[in-house]
């Protein structure tokens, strides 16, 4: 059944622009050709009228906000781009499943000779909606339920519930979305959750029961968002071979933490960005409300993308970050940096370079990685316009370190560390795009500058990259695998004892 809704924004002149809804009865003039013409033809219109076909239990105030500015049009470009602006914030709002726009000459007794109607037919979510998939990965199978409320008070709110069950964990998450009326950017958002991660590299398995509140907000060209997070964490052993240093970082411990990013995102894409830069900067501060962690992190990530001749790409890449620990009591496992694998420093295993006891890697308080990449079309141009598109030449140089520091040497001493025993690879390959989800990669990777105890693989590679968003995100089980092929070298450089 079609619902009908319309309403009036006051006050208003008689002959200046209103909402109202058109009913059954309402009568349809017929305009001749002419009269159109003429209409369109006319430099000068005024929106007089915005209809809304489809609305049910959606409120009126977060319709008005978003599509005011059609009222602005002064002539029928701006009309049909303004029109087409509101239809895109409407679906924005996540609340619609379709939203039609059609726009007409003004009719009735009070339709001015250059008045225009806009009408948008919407069709709403469903109140209740659902989802069930299995997934596979990291030796282990999961079922995933997925519950979602959209609109649930009529305002674009949102409940969602997520749970996993899987043949060795079982985790859930439970969140509430709020955006502010007008600006979708501004949301607030509670989330309640309980995940638990598997990390070989450490021999680490880690439970995490916890709740956050966040605020999103945008200042300039920037996004920002304010978070508090309060965390029981459970560490425990993966395995009976784990080294003493994991197993004496086991237990539990209460992390209660404020945190603030930054984003500046000029990209035309995330996944094969062509053009444009990307900054991030985040920082965590622990323990000042609370919880036995404390602790001060700062991170950042740094991307330049530039368009060349003959349709090549060249990106640069920078990442970095410092974590200190505050008080006598050291920082844990679970908070500290790891570097390594595709997504950094490709050629070596994930998280597989820098300190390390008897095998299990235990991450850093500080690193940097950096890389260099140049994406051409593939040789020959097979399938151009069609399904090569998808398809780019990948070249690449990358590099970082990772290490711990000694806060008291000074800031040249760090540097000078940070320095030292610097791995880098470079390689080719061949990137495929899977839309703006993720991509693929299989690339022939040769590492340099190996240190003892590091784990590396010289040969083809084969991974998958997904970016992920925190702004909508309360819980994700993160399953990557990594397919390396022993394909003509393939080295392990076992661990020193």
């Amino acid at each position: 059944m079609t619902c009908h809704h319309g309403f009036v924004l006051e006050p208003l002149p008689s002959s200046g622009p209103d909402f109202g809804g058109l009913g059954e009865e309402a009568e349809f003039v017929e305009v001749e050709p002419e009269a159109k013409q003429e209409i369109l033809e006319n430099k000068d219109v005024v929106v007089q009228h915005v209809h809304f076909d489809g609305l049910g239990r959606t409120k009126d105030d977060i319709i008005i906000c978003e599509i005011g500015d059609v009222f602005k049009a002064k002539n029928l470009i701006e009309v049909m781009r303004k029109s087409h602006e509101a239809r895109e914030k409407l679906l924005r709002l996540g609340i619609f499943r379709q939203v039609d726009v059609l726009i007409d000459t003004c009719q009735g007794d009070d339709a001015l000779p250059n008045g225009l109607d806009v009408t948008f037919e919407v069709t709403e979510l469903r109140r209740l909606t659902g989802s069930y998939n299995t997934m596979v990965g990291n030796n282990e199978g999961s079922m995933v339920l997925g519950l979602k409320l959209p609109n649930l008070l009529g305002r674009a709110e949102k409940v969602t519930f997520q749970f996993s069950y899987g043949t060795k964990e079982t985790s859930y998450g439970l969140s509430f979305f709020k955006p502010r009326p007008g600006n979708f950017e501004r949301n607030f958002s509670v989330n309640l959750y309980k995940v638990t991660g598997q990390f070989p590299w450490s021999s680490l398995r880690e439970t995490d029961r916890g709740m956050s509140a966040e605020y999103s907000f945008p200042i300039w060209k920037t996004s920002h968002t304010v978070k508090w997070e309060g965390v029981w964490r459970e560490l425990g052993c993966l395995s009976r071979t784990a080294s003493f240093a994991v197993r004496k970082e086991s237990g539990h411990s209460l992390k209660s933490s404020l945190s603030h990013a930054m984003v500046i995102d000029s990209r035309n894409s995330s996944i094969l960005p062509r053009r444009g830069a990307l900054l991030k900067v985040n920082q965590e501060l622990a323990g000042y409300t609370g919880g036995d962690v404390s602790f001060i992190k700062e991170d950042f990530e740094l991307q330049l993308n530039k368009q060349l001749i003959f349709d090549s790409v060249f990106s640069a890449s920078l990442w970095g970050g410092m974590l200190v620990p505050i008080g006598d009591k050291p920082s844990s496992i679970a908070d500290r940096f790891y570097l390594g694998g595709p997504t950094s420093v490709r050629g070596f295993s994930m998280h597989s370079i820098g300190p390390q006891s008897e095998g299990d890697y235990l991450g850093g308080e500080a690193y940097w990685a950096g890389g260099l990449h140049l994406y051409t079309p593939l040789p020959f141009r097979p399938g151009q316009g069609g399904f090569g598109e998808l398809f780019r030449t990948h070249f690449f140089l990358n590099a970082g370190n990772l290490c711990n520091l000694n806060y008291g040497e000074g800031p040249k001493a760090h540097i000078r560390k940070l320095a030292e025993c610097i791995r880098w690879s470079y390689g080719a390959g061949i990137v495929l795009r899977l839309g703006n989800i993720a991509r693929l990669e299989l690339n022939y990777c040769i590492p340099m500058g190996v240190q003892t105890g590091d784990r590396y693989v010289l040969g083809i590679i084969f991974h998958s990259h997904i970016p992920l968003s925190s702004n909508f995100i309360l819980f994700w089980t993160w399953l990557t695998s990594s397919v390396t092929f022993k394909l003509q070298d393939f080295k392990r450089n076992e661990i020193a004892k």
